[in-house]
């Protein structure tokens, strides 16, 4: 194939994706800003929440929601099945 022909075909091939690429990049340019703007307010929240927390010492969620319950002790494990151990050096077949 000649110089021209190989030029052509790397434009038809490489050509769409550049130009498709261009409003990728930009939207995740700007997905960055946005989770930096969300970040910081969800940290504010949160500093927030301590500080009620903090000052009233109810567990209780500031919107007058359930207070957080004591976790259920756990039950222990059940095996289902028994379990055989094999010999750990096996004779090669």
């Amino acid at each position: 194939m000649s110089t021209t022909s190989d030029l052509i075909a790397a434009a038809v091939l490489i050509g769409p994706g550049a130009l498709l690429s261009i409003p990728i990049v930009a939207s995740q340019r700007g997905a960055a800003a946005d989770s930096a703007t969300v970040r910081r307010a969800l940290a504010a929240s949160a500093a927030d929440r301590a500080a009620r927390t903090t000052a009233t010492g109810d567990a209780a969620p500031p919107d007058g929601g359930e207070p957080v319950t004591t976790p259920a002790t756990t039950a222990p494990a059940i095996r289902l099945a028994t379990v055989h151990q094999l010999p750990a050096a096996r004779r090669a077949a």
